[in-house]
């Protein structure tokens, strides 16, 4: 399958995050909530995982690879956890858009630490995102 159906699938599903998650954080608290998702999410990866035998590979991972692993899991899980105290107190959709702005920072953080072009298209992208995020959150 293509990369861009599986963006397509994962933007899909992050939708139905934010709208699950909306529904959910009625009356719990975000960081609890947030725990509870990712203990969820752990298992399904590790049973998903489990079941296509990828547990095979675990001796592939180098240590500067599995450094960057643990620091994307702590981002991540810091991103979650002022995501769903975002949606908590706002308007999912205004939140949502901001929160997709992090295209704009992987643009200009792949620009300097991965040498990813820099092209005019991309970068009237990047602003047109921007300009929709906040549009959106009006």
């Amino acid at each position: 399958m293509n990369w861009t159906i599986y963006a397509l699938l994962s933007a899909i599903f992050a939708a139905l995050v934010a709208i699950f998650g909306k529904l959910g954080l009625k009356n719990i608290d975000s960081t609890l909530a947030t725990a509870i998702r990712s203990v969820v999410m752990a298992l399904f990866l590790i049973i998903t995982a489990f079941s296509l035998g990828k547990f095979n590979f675990l001796n592939t991972i180098d240590n500067r690879a599995l450094l960057f692993i643990i620091l994307s899991g702590v981002s991540g899980s810091i991103s979650w956890l002022f995501y769903f105290l975002a949606i908590k107190l706002g308007p999912v959709t205004a939140v949502a858009a901001i929160d997709r702005t992090s295209i704009v920072f992987v643009f200009i953080l792949s620009v300097l630490f991965l040498s990813e072009s820099l092209t005019v298209l991309k970068s009237i992208g990047a602003i047109s995102i921007v300009i929709g995020a906040i549009l959106m959150a009006l």
